[in-house]
């Protein structure tokens, strides 16, 4: 299963370091990833590969959430067909 994980917060040192690191934890493979800040907020969108990961998608959404919530940061998973039918409309 791909899934596309959207960050979004005030830019902060290690932001990438610590979503990464949970998707190495995890056995998410990264496949794709755009960066920018913009002024002071720090945009990321990211196309995940799912298909081995260690955990089911609610908990891997409840760890980014702690990730998030630790950050001051907004970040969602979505899989890639959902996002793909959401931006078709």
């Amino acid at each position: 299963m791909k899934a596309v994980i959207t960050v979004v917060g005030r830019d902060t040192v290690g932001v990438v370091a610590k979503i990464s690191g949970v998707c190495a934890q995890l056995n998410i493979n990264i496949q794709d990833v755009t960066q920018s800040i913009l002024q002071e907020m720090f945009c990321m969108i990211m196309l995940v590969d799912m298909s081995r990961c260690t955990q089911d998608t609610a908990q891997v959404r409840l760890q980014l959430d702690e990730l998030a919530q630790s950050m001051g940061m907004e970040i969602h998973l979505t899989r890639q067909e959902v996002f793909d039918a959401m931006h078709r409309i």
